[in-house]
């Protein structure tokens, strides 16, 4: 399929975080750059609660109730100019951004234990490879992979980063909610398609 080429809600866009068997080595996390690498890492998905990881597999981060802004923001610092109506822009300090994910928070999702894949990742300081995918109708299947996201149209971006925080906040009269922060620790590679 192609990328998305017409205008419409992004109802089914995903977040997916690869979970292989072994932990990426710091060579692996220098050399992941290329479309085909990351591709390779989401290539069958497994449940986030009594997965087997292995080589290509990842989980999908389910019940998101809303996304952040995605992309790597400029670093554009205004000086105020003495006597002059404009400020000038420079150049700042590029920071690695974050992401924050709300999530309608499912807690059997999140506990921490033995079978628990994604709870187990959270401020676990470990790096992994993330898939962003703007979808605006349902795939087959999320694997990058032609017969499964590859049947509708959809844009990946990936990136890689660590699992860095979940925060509660119950409601009282909705879904209790929680927000993922995830760090992003490399540039955003994108927009591909399958």
């Amino acid at each position: 399929m192609a990328h998305l080429s017409s205008i419409g809600a992004g109802m089914f866009t995903d977040m997916a975080v690869a979970s292989p068997l072994t932990d990426l080595t710091a060579a692996q996390v220098s050399a992941m750059t290329t479309e085909a690498l990351f591709v390779a890492a989401f290539a069958s998905e497994i449940p986030a609660v009594g997965g087997t990881e292995a080589a290509g597999t990842f989980i999908r981060v389910q019940n998101i109730r809303e996304f952040p802004a995605m992309g790597i923001p400029a670093n554009i610092v205004n000086v105020p100019r003495f006597g002059a109506r404009t400020s000038s822009q420079v150049q700042g300090q590029a920071d690695a951004p974050t992401t924050e994910i709300t999530l309608n928070y499912v807690a059997s999702d999140w506990a921490k234990g033995s079978t628990q894949l994604l709870g187990n990742m959270v401020n676990d300081g470990i790096v992994r490879a993330f898939r962003f995918t703007i979808l605006n109708n349902a795939p087959v299947a999320y694997g990058s992979k032609a017969a499964e996201l590859g049947t509708v149209p959809n844009t990946e971006f990936y990136f890689l980063g660590k699992v860095e925080a979940l925060v509660y906040n119950p409601q009282l009269t909705d879904a209790n909610q929680a927000t993922l922060t995830v760090s992003m620790l490399s540039e955003l590679y994108g927009g591909f398609t399958v």
